[in-house]
């Protein structure tokens, strides 16, 4: 099955073709599917108008969400093998589904859309590049698009991803880091005719700090003493050095205890790296407390295969 998923926030006047071009696309795919709509708290008739679709679920948020609680919602209520998400301002074509699931069908477990020559204002193409530029930059991934809407993941790689604040524009990353195997594709984007758009110039600020966070998740989430740890005993040594060189400086008669800060310093150098091992021990009981009692684990099992 393929479920797909689209957010929608004051889009009335597109959600009813953007239904109907999903329908032919995915009953001309020839398997089974489900169309997945969350309502981010609109306040137009978007509600009323997806309530006349069928097929369709439509998950509703009390209140504007954003959309990366849009999609985890979404992600959570899919029942398909296969997930897409795809925008509601018809800026991405549902017609390029089918090309995105044979991608997926070539080995690949994350298709992502790469809009080579976007239709959108110039400062939110220069927003976009020089966040696509960060993003590559930390996450050591080479993607060119990658908050771009229209994608294709295996569910198995979305178990137990929890999205918060904007981190659906770092979703390729996130899954990358969980072993997906992940590749982007060229697909046209469009003029949007409906509706305003929702995006802001702070949404960058606000997407740098989600992007140190998916950083840190990535590379230190399995060992997190490995990092607290390593930064808490690099400021003890640096402790050390600085009590030992106001020691030796005294013995000297250069400078007196008083006369100089390194031994201020020395202190607040160990006291901050104890509190970071400190720190690195209670993440690591935390993360297996969490592992243990859910009964879950750090790794993701694609298949299992055996050979008689």
């Amino acid at each position: 099955m393929i479920s797909v998923i689209f957010p929608a926030h004051n889009e009335e006047e597109n959600v009813g073709e953007l239904h109907r071009r999903i329908k032919e696309v995915m009953e001309g795919v020839g398997v089974s599917y489900e169309i997945i709509a969350i309502d981010d708290g609109s306040t137009d008739s978007t509600l009323l108008r997806l309530r006349q679709l069928a097929p369709i679920k439509i998950i509703v948020f009390s209140k504007k969400m954003g959309q990366s609680a849009a999609l985890d919602a979404g992600f959570k209520n899919a029942k398909g093998d296969i997930v897409i998400t795809i925008d509601a301002d018809l800026q991405n074509s549902p017609e390029d589904i089918p090309h995105l699931v044979d991608k997926l069908n070539e080995g690949y477990d994350v298709v992502s859309g790469w809009r080579m020559r976007r239709n959108d204002r110039i400062h939110r193409r220069i927003i976009s590049r020089v966040a696509n530029t960060l993003t590559s930059r930390i996450t050591g991934i080479p993607m060119k698009d990658s908050a771009a809407p229209l994608k294709a993941m295996r569910s198995v790689f979305l178990q137990d991803v929890n999205l918060y604040g904007e981190m659906h524009s770092f979703l390729p990353s996130i899954l990358y880091a969980r072993g997906a195997r992940v590749i982007q594709i060229p697909v046209p984007h469009y003029e949007r005719k409906f509706g305003m758009p929702k995006y802001h110039t702070t949404k960058l600020l606000k997407s740098f700090g989600d992007l140190l966070v998916v950083k840190f998740m990535n590379d230190h989430l399995a060992r997190p003493f490995h990092f607290f740890g390593g930064w808490g005993l690099a400021s003890i040594i640096f402790g050390f050095v600085a009590g030992s060189s106001s020691i030796v400086l005294k013995l000297m008669q250069l400078k007196n205890f008083t006369q100089t800060p390194l031994p201020l310093l020395a202190v607040l150098l160990i006291v901050i790296g104890v509190i970071l091992v400190m720190m690195g021990f209670i993440a690591e009981i935390l993360l297996r407390i969490y592992y243990e009692t859910r009964g879950k684990t750090p790794y993701i099992i694609k298949s299992v295969e055996e050979n008689k």
